[in-house]
């Protein structure tokens, strides 16, 4: 039987963790209870040895007293405790629970303290619940209003699309004077819709505000979020034209520009605030739900130490508290429902129920079995390889540079991507076990998630097929066919998991691929698009990537170049257009990243992003020196390269430490770290900031001259790529730690969704 501090350890939400009852804390306090219990035992029992010099017997009145005193007790049990409601001055609903002792106990400290910390933990609870539901009724009377200027324009735009060719609404309409194709009975109707839904108007008072053309100046916009380069490219021109040609405090034009698509984003808007309201009502329920219960268990433990029964009592003042006895949880939750089913699911309960309670897919144990099966195949093939490769003599003198062009490349490809995605299903692992809610961090949806085991389960499946690859590669090639036909061998491969990522069949993770590939193409179009958390987070992955991008391009160019067939590697290896494309590779995951730092101070007015996008400049420029180096090696860009390299190793440590991970605050309470640990071994913590130093420092390695073979300077160069992919999992645990403990203290555990329809301040 699973103990309750486990299973409310479990439950429980992690960003609300600390508005839960300390049921630990509670704990400690019934031991101390159990103890001092014991002592006094103890000390009766040598008393009345004392006083019967040691002489024992029983009495035939034992049982009668014993009957008299139980019955006492049971009369008396209402009457140990009695717990007072206080209201404060700030209002009747704002209330405080304190308790005192109406019978004396032999262990009358420690109960005392006991009571008064469960007083403290009623009041904790009864106050965040009061401030979350409140919260959440605001939150449902701003939908409800929004919900209805929608529908009114809805309504609108149907009426208008009904009425002859003469009366058809415009594409779109709006009040301000760049555009005039709309007539005055259409804006009149909208602005009515608007107004019987309490939007004000610019200067309106018994009529309206008029432009220099006549028409009316409304004092509400719809704010689509630029998500998108359509709606950026629009808000920058709008914002633009509004500087140079608009007088922004006499006519504002930008923002009220209303049309069909505008209508259909606001939809989509209003349908999302929806479903994030209804899982921040679930959440308040099962909060209030999870507490009661804990309530219930700790006063039935101090039921059985004390030997009392204390518990009613207490119980009836937590069921009469404001967050079990309060019912507009469940009749809001009622109510988005009803408003869910009828305007988002036509009427269709189901349908609405799949978007408010998605079920999430259970685990299966096929998984876990096909794991540790291609895990297995994987370390048989790979000592299968090891054998062929030693016995056909592939990385002797003669063979070696042919096999290394040929094959090196897109193998170290699969081989890096492999690495990465054991590194994340190690993250998977640890977020999990230590309760960061990673989901909601990178907002995924809980059913089509990748969980540990299938990120497991790509990565050994990968891996079992490209060392496959490499045997059959091998025993063709010890066969005797031609090397022009086998060395296509990893083109195909490479082709074939192409094809793979962009299948459109619901198979191998359709919506975890589909994820990934729009997060790519949110980095490749930064700015463009508006910058989330999955996607600054997967741009620093590619930073740590660029060796796997290279290795991209080296493969490209030798199967589009024919090299494969000619095995002439000087057109990959000398060519101009090869050479300055190294560069463009080696820049673009870090311009990529700078990019989504600037429109992240775009969006939010931060100039710690503009700080965070100087970081990715100095790696920039960094790389650059570096790469020249290893074709101009002189002492003027030795000295370029070590002071680059050295300016931008200390940038990055910087924030590394201090802003992703949060450390080395020297006022914490944990020296050097940060006020709120997950891990419990703080030591961990300081050999993963040593950890890190040394492996932000393994450029030195591209500065040193070692005099090795081809074969051996791939594998170095294969080694280094590895060690900062480690370097780049073993980040990613802390800074989604530092995020998530950022959600714990603001107590943010549902997603704040913007909302379209807002009032624009009057002049």
């Amino acid at each position: 039987m699973v103990k309750f501090s486990k299973e409310l350890e479990a439950q429980l939400i992690p960003e609300w963790k600390d508005a839960f009852v300390n049921y630990w804390q509670l704990k400690k306090h019934i031991k101390k209870i159990k103890l001092s219990k014991m002592q006094q035992k103890q000390h009766h029992h040598h008393r009345d040895f004392n006083h019967n010099n040691g002489v024992f017997g029983l009495s035939i009145c034992d049982p009668v007293r014993f009957l008299a005193s139980k019955f006492s007790r049971d009369n008396e049990a209402e009457n140990i405790i009695q717990v007072k409601r206080k209201v404060m001055e700030e209002g009747d609903d704002h209330e405080v629970y304190e308790t005192e002792l109406a019978q004396l106990f032999s262990e009358e400290d420690e109960v005392r303290a006991f009571f008064e910390r469960l007083d403290r933990e009623l009041n904790k609870v009864n106050q965040f619940y009061r401030t979350k539901e409140s919260e959440f009724l605001e939150r449902g009377e701003i939908l409800n209003k929004q919900l209805q200027i929608l529908l009114e324009l809805k309504q609108i735009l149907i009426d208008r699309r009904r009425k002859p060719s003469g009366g058809i609404i415009p594409r779109s309409w709006t009040p301000c004077p760049r555009n005039s194709d709309i007539s005055a009975t259409e804006t009149d109707d909208v602005i009515a819709a608007l107004e019987r839904n309490g939007v004000s108007f610019i200067n309106a008072a018994s009529s309206w505000a008029k432009t220099k053309k006549g028409k009316p100046k409304v004092a509400m916009r719809i704010d689509i979020p630029a998500e998108t380069p359509a709606r950026t490219i629009s808000a920058v021109t709008s914002m633009l034209w509004e500087d140079l040609v608009n007088n922004p405090k006499k006519e504002s034009g930008t923002g009220n520009f209303i049309n069909r698509k505008k209508i259909q984003c606001a939809e989509k808007m209003i349908r999302g605030a929806f479903v994030e309201l209804y899982r921040g009502l679930g959440l308040l329920k099962t909060y209030s739900s999870l507490n009661m219960v804990a309530f219930a268990k700790i006063l039935k433990k101090f039921d059985k130490v004390s030997n009392q029964k204390a518990s009613a009592s207490y119980l009836q003042v937590v069921k009469r508290s404001h967050f079990i006895s309060s019912d507009k949880v469940v009749r809001l939750m009622d109510e988005v429902e009803s408003i869910f089913t009828k305007h988002f699911a036509n009427n269709d309960r189901k349908k609405a129920m799949k978007f408010l309670r998605p079920q999430q897919q259970k685990e299966s144990h096929m998984v876990t079995f096909f794991v540790g099966l291609f895990t297995g195949c994987f370390v048989s093939l790979f000592c299968v390889y090891a054998i062929l490769a030693h016995l056909s003599g592939i990385f002797s003198a003669n063979t070696e540079a042919a096999y290394m062009e040929t094959v090196y490349p897109v193998f170290s490809v699969f081989a890096l991507l492999c690495l990465h995605l054991f590194m994340y299903g190690c993250n998977l692992f640890m977020w999990k076990s230590t309760r960061i809610n990673y989901n909601f961090i990178f907002e995924f949806s809980p059913n089509t998630a990748l969980k540990y085991r299938d990120a497991f389960l790509l990565c050994t499946t990968f891996m079992t097929a490209v060392v496959a690859a490499m045997v059959v590669h091998l025993l063709l090639r010890a066969s005797g066919f031609s090397p022009s036909k086998i060395d296509a061998i990893p083109g195909i491969l490479l082709l074939i998991s192409i094809c793979l990522l962009i299948c459109p069949f619901d198979i191998f993770y359709r919506p975890t691929r589909y994820c990934f590939l729009r997060i790519i193409r949110n980095i490749i179009c930064s700015p463009f698009y508006k910058v989330l958390m999955v996607d600054f987070f997967m741009a620093d992955q590619l930073t740590s990537q660029i060796p796997l991008l290279r290795h991209l391009e080296s493969t490209a160019c030798y199967f589009l170049a024919g090299s494969f067939k000619t095995h002439h590697y000087d057109t990959c290896k000398n060519g101009r257009l090869y050479r300055e494309l190294a560069y463009v590779i080696s820049f673009l995951p870090y311009y990529w990243r700078a990019m989504q730092c600037a429109r992240r101070w775009f969006d939010e007015y931060d100039t710690n992003h503009l700080a965070n996008m100087g970081k990715y400049v100095s790696a920039m420029v960094a790389a650059g020196a570096r790469l020249t180096y290893t074709r101009q090696s002189n002492y003027l860009w030795f000295g370029i390269v070590l002071v680059t390299s050295v300016v931008a190793t200390i940038y990055q440590l910087y924030w590394d430490f201090v802003k992703d991970w949060g450390f080395l605050n020297p006022n914490s309470r944990n020296p050097w770290l940060r006020d709120d640990l997950i891990l419990r071994n703080k030591s961990i913590y300081y050999i993963s900031i040593a950890l890190n130093v040394v492996l932000r420092i393994a450029w030195v390695e591209t500065v040193m001259r070692f005099h090795v073979t081809t074969v051996q300077w791939r594998m170095l160069d294969f080694f280094m790529a590895s060690l900062e992919v480690i370097r780049r999992g073993h980040w990613n645990f802390y800074r989604l730690e530092n995020e998530h403990l950022s959600n714990v203290g603001k107590f943010r555990a549902v997603k704040a969704v913007p909302l379209p329809f807002r009032e624009m301040d009057s002049d």
